[in-house]
């Protein structure tokens, strides 16, 4: 989401006759994205944002600017207090604006005859991309909802990115074709609870509708969606990703925990059961879908016992990833307001290390299957000198081939898995006509 995000400004900015700068230290402009879903992104965006001072210094005419969820939707006082030599500061989910005003009013630019050019080919409405990805990425975020409402006990996000927002269907499809046009062979949808797109528009369309026109965009080939909440993925959804051939058997659905009284002080809204239950219906709609879920060990008042109810949980289910964190209190979230953080980070560190250990050993056994079987592989990228890309599950596979591959759907027989990727060989001719490999240019937007 932080990256659709920073895209957008970026390609304001070549609309404006702005073109990438390979470092931070040649631009005339320096975007700094942030995030705050964790205290540890927090404290790496104003460490970034101190090391940018000496830019400052250095090029006083310099335009730095902070935009993501460290400024939020609200503003953030302090921290223009604190960073008084920050130009501009921008919430989430902005179209660069603010930016292009401060640019606009503080300069007189002066556009040679290339950049004349190069600015009249960016004011199609089409473009989405930076000039240095047209062509050159594979799979591309779109954002379909904005903000949330539901408030977990211990995320910030309803505060920093505002109420939940649906995108209009016709914008999305739009942008999506636009990508496509691009090079852009995969779109992830994006949304803090992806799976209430849509509620917030009375009789409006919901996701599994979106899917239906999206999965029409010709050129596209692989549609994911994330993050789901449990109490949202209704079978309309599941029946959507079972009959859309462009939807991958993907699906993101976070448990957190596995004990219903740490369920309810997150205000999470479902049981252990429930959950249970709707991985039994996942899998009953669609076989082969690949179900992935987030965990927090180490939350308020957890016990040794609970934890283990959330130790057997993932036991029992089997789900084939689980994206792991260790709880830290979240300043303005009710948990950190209302709850001691009174789990030991020794207990918290162990815990983690359990559920990693369990989830490696069952990864390693459920990716064994796919050993000698031939997966259909949308090849992203050179990865130390072997193709990478992933199958229709979302499992990372490397393989060998010295045709140039990029962007192409290619068959690829497994000869070795492990417990975080597969190997093999490509066994047939690429089913599209070959995309050469572009140069990737480092964005002075970060």
């Amino acid at each position: 989401m932080n990256y659709a995000d920073a895209r957008q400004v970026a390609t304001a900015l070549e609309k404006q006759g702005y073109r990438a700068s390979p470092t931070a230290d040649d631009a005339d402009v320096v975007v700094l994205q942030t995030c705050t879903v964790r205290q540890q992104s927090e404290d790496k965006a104003y460490n970034k944002l101190r090391a940018l001072y000496a830019n400052k210094k250095t090029n006083p005419d310099l335009t730095l600017a902070v935009m993501g969820c460290v400024v939020g939707v609200r503003g953030n006082k302090a921290m223009q207090q604190e960073f008084p030599y920050v130009d501009v500061f921008m919430e989430p989910q902005t179209d660069g604006a603010p930016l292009i005003s401060h640019i606009l009013r503080g300069e007189d630019k002066q556009i040679d005859e290339a950049d004349k050019a190069h600015l009249a080919a960016l004011q199609d409405e089409a473009v989405i991309l930076p000039e240095h990805e047209r062509g050159n990425i594979v799979c591309a975020p779109v954002s379909i909802v904005y903000g949330c409402s539901h408030a977990c006990s211990f995320c910030i996000i309803p505060q920093k990115r505002g109420i939940e927002r649906s995108r209009p269907i016709g914008a999305i499809v739009s942008e999506v074709r636009g990508l496509v046009k691009q090079g852009v062979k995969e779109v992830m949808l994006l949304g803090q609870i992806v799976d209430r797109y849509g509620y917030d528009v009375p009789d409006g369309p919901d996701l599994a509708d979106l899917l239906k026109q999206v999965n029409e965009v010709e050129g596209l080939e692989r549609i994911r969606f994330l993050t789901s909440h449990p109490n949202y993925m209704t079978d309309k959804i599941l029946y959507a990703i079972r009959d859309l051939p462009k939807v991958m058997p993907q699906v993101e659905v976070p448990v957190q925990a596995g004990d219903d009284v740490v369920l309810e002080n997150m205000k999470r809204g479902y049981t252990q059961q429930q959950y249970r239950d709707l991985v039994q219906r996942i899998r009953h709609i669609v076989p082969e879908a690949s179900i992935h879920c987030d965990i927090i060990v180490g939350f308020p008042g957890e016990t040794d016992t609970q934890f283990e109810e959330t130790y057997n949980l993932l036991r029992d289910m089997r789900l084939e990833k689980v994206h792991l964190a260790r709880y830290s209190p979240r300043p303005g979230t009710v948990s950190a307001r209302r709850m001691e953080d009174d789990v030991p980070d020794e207990a918290k560190r162990d815990r983690f290390q359990r559920i990693e250990a369990l989830q490696r050993e069952m990864q390693e056994e459920m990716n064994a299957a796919y050993l000698g079987t031939v997966q259909s592989v949308l090849v992203e990228d050179m990865h130390k000198g072997r193709w990478k890309g992933r199958n229709p599950q979302g499992r990372l596979v490397f393989f060998d081939d010295p045709r140039s591959l990029k962007g192409e759907l290619v068959d690829v027989k497994i000869t070795h898995t492990g417990a975080y990727s597969l190997s093999g060989e490509s066994v047939d001719k690429p089913k599209h006509d070959f995309i050469e490999m572009g140069t990737t240019i480092p964005l002075a937007v970060m």
